[in-house]
């Protein structure tokens, strides 16, 4: 079976190596990783110790990024290396300051794991929510080197908890503790034999929860909003912007700040051409006469790593994703205390599901639906009342980070 699972390895990156001149994600993917253990056995010191964090994308590592920080207050004198599977987050966080070293991560070949362990000898090592890599986890495993799944979540369904998965579970069990986001995630691993779990819940809640605490001006968005009541739509996709296009024709008195899921030449250009009165973020900011713009009315944010500060500016936030394969984090704009619109695809969130039944969250399934929710939201007291019902549900959710420095500190009393 491990043989097949290599084989499908081999294969992926062969597809990398075809689709790369026609792809720029996977020529990316594929740039960053030439070349890769030459810059590791370059930087990292391997007779020293380090603490290895790895996170799928840009998604995974906001997730993680509090268990990071708060390890790194606590154990001050570690080395850590963080590692990105995905080109969304080494390209932002590449230079982030907490980290003494940032990697992509080498494909997961049983040569690929050995040898990039051996570079940075890890002394322990954290995955965030459910990346499983087969070769690592078990390369890890025989120097019996801790590995601890951060904010892991599991449902009902995935082929570890079925007959045909079982031989697929030796992965599962190279892992030395979970840390689950929910009780039915450590039902399930409690189902197959896994009792090195806790139910710490969901360190995204934590991340959030800073970042209501710490908001960040941003001067272009300040001056483009300049007292209007604005509506924030974060990661979309074209039918998200088919929506909200269509909207703006009924409510032209509203700003609109859209932060695309795909920030490229082709979608954005898409976004200009679909929308009257916009302006581009890139424009404004380097605009040497900012009212030259002052019939904006439309904002395109044409950059990656804001979004989750735009929130802030928001009356009312449209999180896309939901008329795709599932939606996009909505914690970002629940956190600031704003009622939150989505599409119908939510339901493996449970967070979408809680807000909702809050009445802190809507989801809806078409334009008229959308129409309705938002003649709703226009009463103040409406609006105010599902934004501090949001703000409410991310405050009591906090705490899952502190939870898990407090087991790391104690296994080693």
């Amino acid at each position: 079976m491990w043989i097949l699972y290599n084989l499908g390895i081999f294969l992926g990156q062969f597809f990398v190596l075809i689709a790369a001149p026609f792809n720029a994600r996977v020529r990316k993917w594929k740039e960053g990783r030439q070349g890769l253990f030459k810059l590791i056995a370059g930087k990292v010191d391997s007779s020293k110790k380090h603490t290895w964090f790895h996170f799928a994308s840009l998604g995974e590592f906001e997730q993680g990024r509090t268990v990071l920080e708060a390890y790194r207050t606590h154990f001050p004198n570690k080395l850590v290396v963080v590692t990105f599977f995905s080109p969304s987050g080494y390209e932002v966080r590449a230079n982030y300051a907490k980290a003494d070293y940032v990697f992509y991560l080498p494909a997961d070949t049983p040569g690929n794991a050995k040898r990039f362990i051996e570079l940075i000898n890890p002394e322990e090592v954290f995955f965030v929510k459910y990346e499983f890599w087969h070769n690592y986890f078990k390369a890890l495993h025989n120097r019996r080197i801790p590995l601890y799944l951060v904010s892991a979540i599991f449902r009902k369904g995935q082929f570890y908890f079925t007959w045909y998965g079982r031989l697929f579970r030796s992965t599962l069990r190279y892992v030395t503790f979970y840390f689950a986001q929910n009780q039915e995630s450590v039902a399930l691993l409690h189902s197959i034999g896994l009792k090195n779990v806790s139910l710490t819940g969901d360190t995204r809640f934590d991340r959030v929860a800073h970042l209501s605490q710490h908001k960040r001006e941003i001067e272009v968005v300040s001056r483009f909003v300049n007292g209007h009541k604005v509506l924030v739509a974060g990661s979309t996709w074209l039918p998200d912007e088919e929506l909200i296009m269509s909207l703006r024709q009924v409510y032209p008195e509203w700003k609109i700040v859209i932060a695309p899921h795909i920030v490229d030449a082709a979608h954005l250009n898409e976004i200009d051409s679909r929308f009257k009165q916009s302006v581009r973020f890139s424009t404004l900011n380097s605009s040497v006469h900012p009212k030259d713009n002052a019939n904006a009315f439309v904002l395109i944010i044409d950059n990656i790593g804001m979004l989750s500060y735009l929130y802030s500016y928001a009356d009312v936030a449209y999180i896309g994703g939901g008329f795709g394969v599932g939606i996009h984090n909505i914690l970002e704009a629940a956190t600031y205390g704003v009622p939150v619109i989505f599409g119908p695809h939510y339901h493996k969130f449970q967070e979408a599901k809680d807000l909702i039944a809050a009445k802190a969250a809507f989801s809806i399934r078409n334009l008229q639906e959308f129409v309705a929710v938002f003649e709703l939201l226009q009463e103040i007291e409406i609006r105010q009342e599902a934004g501090n019902r949001a703000y409410g549900y991310v405050q009591q959710q906090a705490g899952a980070t502190a939870k898990i420095i407090d087991y790391l500190a104690g296994s080693r009393e």
